[in-house]
């Protein structure tokens, strides 16, 4: 009987710890918080059968599956009640899954979202702010012209698309400034765009509840997002904005109902790997907008680090912790790479004409462009023809020269490198000096490996000498690269250059070389040093144009092979020979042009940086952008037409910045309490309030910080992503302190008179978001700052 006593009380106790250690860490109730924390140790009463195991204690009554799930639901399930109270219920274990009437505050967030968002969206008939960028981008998917610009496809693609369903042709060219024309159907477009900012609302409710807020206050969070003027406003008009922060929210949603499942329920089931996967798909679109997705990356991947880390604390099985890995891997790594390569993918695929961006693509993937010049030009190269010759090192572009000279050294005309196409990179290849010829009536003699031959400038008529006993500017141990008219016959040995053919495909007819396809050395006959260009750049007196100088080489033997040693010829033009279609010679690689055009989207966005002696009112600095100090006039501000003002509800902005400023302080304040043993939290409670809190600080400071390290233009709308977690931070906060005072009474009652006065001060300021037609001196009492340059500018 003793026996049989001790072993019914251990299966007792094992029920006891079963049922604590599924109770949520804190409620997600909307009036009594924590209480679910208390360990139940020595006060439940347990009792139970085949199909379920009831607990109680302390006016607790928790209900959870045992082994055998109920008959007919298929899946294992828990209630939590407190009283008769329903807070939540769990399928799997996990937290967060939404209750009938949230479904009904979901859609009337969403109607709200709707009608401020798409509100008198067409009262301005005319081109605004970046309309003029990303609506001309837009147009030319529909053209499949070929362009450049400093962002990733993939949101300028949505505009396309959004271009395309409203019917437009690609013909308007979106002049900032310019009235629409009656066939653009600019309405339909604005209103598609705004349906990303639209979503940005239910996603900030349904992301809270993830978060473990209280209902009240996750329905706070959506009020926030609804009722703030500038995320408002900048859904209202083409841009990329909207659809960069849906993603970005997409990428918050998912990544925290993944950590609820992967915390609360057991690995490897659809639904882990659907949110798993979820996440990555989000981060590859985020990523794929704007690179400043890549700050969710980050986000997301030291999230992802900590998970692991305490997966190897807790001594995990070695096999069961490799495939954590290898999941986080595939989904976290992978599939955010194949998202973010297959926009471009698709980007080069729409856009097979040749447009105002082949320039910054290598020649062999112009040259397959339709209409590229590269595309239609003799392939052999004969003498008396006129080239472009390009370095194979990327970056300094094709062999220049201009009237200016250098300041010492020869003191002759400057041969230099510059990146874009130019008539002064024009050259004639000119027989060996000694040899006169008439390339308009003589026999066709065409160039080969081997041949000796002139570089003449076309515009100035100036040839490429160099000199043993001139040093160039920079690089003092090479040798200088001149071009001056050579009139002395002692000095004329000086301009001859061999051809040293490196890496071509197979000729036509013997050693030719040919456009597009030869890679060769030039080799100074005189001196035996090789041409070449580098990575430095010539001072002001040199144009910042990359420095042209000759590598000695006494020998007239090394084989160098490196790139800024090799050139090839990427234009030919001589009327006695008929055009080739290189299409049919030569090929890119998908790979080499996407990483080439990234690199070149760094180097333009880079080359953004602002005059910092020169005001422009639309620029603004990071540290501004909690403040509110210098909201941004959108467009002209003359007294009849339509103005928008890009302002934020300003108690949403301070507010928000108060919680993100105060979060480290009071975070440090808690681990020395901890540290100290001080029991301010129930069980788990202190990891909860981290993991739920995490993404919401970390993903401000990403999004914010990083801009005080940028040397590239800057204006307020890049606060807008760290605005969106921002917001949610500030509800998270006072869903905290609410939940710790009066446990949690007045909930209701805080996010009702809260959201009230946000709506208020939205309603205060709307003016600015759905345009002002009158003097803005009638809108001079809502100038709370004096730096808002609401009416007049006093930095102007």
């Amino acid at each position: 009987m003793e026996a049989h006593h001790l072993k019914q009380r251990g299966r007792h106790q094992s029920h006891e710890l079963a049922a604590a250690s599924v109770l949520p860490s804190y409620s997600n109730d909307n009036s009594v918080p924590y209480e679910q924390d208390y360990a139940p140790a020595g006060g439940f009463e347990a009792y139970g059968s085949d199909k379920k195991v009831h607990s109680k204690h302390k006016g607790f009554s928790t209900a959870y599956a045992a082994t055998t799930p109920s008959s007919g639901s298929g899946r294992d399930g828990m209630a939590v009640q407190i009283g008769d109270l329903h807070l939540f219920s769990l399928h799997d274990g996990v937290p967060g899954l939404l209750r009938s009437k949230d479904a009904i505050i979901v859609f009337l967030l969403t109607l709200a979202s709707l009608f401020t968002r798409l509100y008198k969206i067409g009262r301005r008939p005319n081109v605004t702010w970046d309309e003029a960028h990303f609506g001309k981008f837009g147009a030319y998917y529909i053209n499949h012209t070929f362009y450049h610009d400093v962002h990733p496809p993939l949101a300028k693609m949505m505009v396309a698309l959004a271009e395309v369903i409203a019917g437009h042709n690609g013909t308007f060219r979106f002049s900032s400034g310019k009235k629409y024309p009656e066939y653009v159907d600019y309405t339909l477009m604005r209103a598609q765009i705004a349906m990303y900012g639209v979503a940005l609302v239910p996603l900030a409710f349904l992301t809270c509840t993830q978060l473990r807020l209280s209902r009240p206050m996750a329905t706070l969070a959506a009020v926030f997002v609804l009722f703030d003027n500038a995320l408002c406003v900048m859904s209202r008009f083409i841009l990329l904005d909207e659809p960069l922060l849906f993603f970005t929210a997409m990428t918050l949603w998912s990544v925290a109902n993944f950590q609820n499942h992967n915390k609360h329920g057991p690995p490897y089931t659809r639904a882990w790997w659907g949110w798993l996967g979820m996440t990555g798909f989000s981060l590859g679109c985020v990523m794929s907008s704007k690179w400043v997705g890549l700050f969710c990356v980050i986000m997301v991947g030291i999230a992802t680090a900590e998970d692991l880390v305490r997966k190897y604390c807790d001594l995990m099985p070695w096999h069961e912790y490799a495939r954590h890995w290898v999941a986080r891997a595939l989904c976290l790594i992978l599939i955010p790479l194949l998202v973010y390569t297959l926009t471009f993918w698709i980007h080069f695929k729409v856009l097979y004409r040749s447009g105002s961006g082949d320039f910054k693509m290598p020649a062999n993937f112009q040259a397959n462009l339709q209409g590229n010049m590269l595309n239609s030009q003799p392939y052999d190269i004969a003498y008396g023809a006129f080239v472009d010759i390009r370095a194979v090192y990327n970056g300094p572009g094709l062999l220049h020269s201009h009237v200016h000279q250098y300041p010492d050294g020869s003191k002759q005309q400057q041969v230099t490198c510059f990146p874009h196409r130019d008539s002064n990179n024009v050259w004639q290849l000119r027989r060996p000096a000694g040899a006169p010829a008439n390339y308009t009536i003589d026999p066709i003699d065409f160039v080969e490996d081997g041949s000796i031959i002139q570089l003449t400038h076309n515009l100035t008529g100036a040839t490429i000498r160099a000199s043993k006993d001139i040093l160039a500017p920079l690089t003092t141990h090479h040798l200088e690269v001149a071009a001056e008219n050579i009139t002395h016959a002692t000095d004329v040995g000086l301009t001859n250059w061999k051809i040293e053919v490196v890496k071509q495909k197979a000729s036509r007819a013997g050693k030719r070389i040919h456009a597009m396809t030869t890679v060769f050395r030039l080799r100074h006959v005189d001196t035996g040093c090789i041409m070449r260009v580098g990575g430095r750049k010539l001072p002001e007196w040199g144009w910042y144009q990359s420095e042209v100088t000759c590598l000695p080489d006494s020998s007239r033997k090394k084989n160098v092979r490196s790139n800024d040693v090799l050139w090839y010829i990427e234009h030919n033009t001589n009327k006695r020979l008929e055009n080739d279609d290189l299409s049919k010679y030569v090929s890119s690689n998908f790979i080499v042009d996407m990483v080439t055009l990234n690199i070149e989207m760094g180097k333009t966005n880079n080359a953004l940086s602002p005059d910092r002696d020169k005001y422009n009112s639309l620029e603004s600095d990071p540290w501004s952008w909690p403040l509110l100090t210098f909201p941004m006039r959108m467009v002209g501000w003359g007294s009849k037409t339509i103005k928008y003002y890009e302002i934020g509800n300003p108690i949403l902005w301070w507010a928000s910045a108060i919680a993100c400023f105060l979060y480290p302080f009071r975070f440090l304040y808690f681990v020395l309490r901890w540290q100290r043993q001080c029991n301010d939290w129930p069980r788990h409670g202190f990891r909860e309030f981290w993991d739920n809190s995490k993404f919401l600080w970390g993903g401000w400071a990403l999004h914010y910080i990083p801009f005080f390290l940028m040397g590239r233009v800057t204006y307020i709308h890049h606060y807008l992503p760290a605005l969106y977690f921002a917001l949610l931070q500030l509800a998270f906060d006072i869903d905290f302190v609410l939940k710790r005072w009066q446990r949690g009474r007045y909930l209701t009652l805080a996010a009702w008179g809260i959201g009230i006065l946000v709506f208020v001060v939205f309603l205060y300021f709307a003016p600015f978001t759905y345009g002002w037609n009158k003097p803005m001196k009638e809108l001079a009492g809502r100038r709370w700052l004096k730096t808002w340059n609401v009416y007049e500018d006093m930095y102007d």
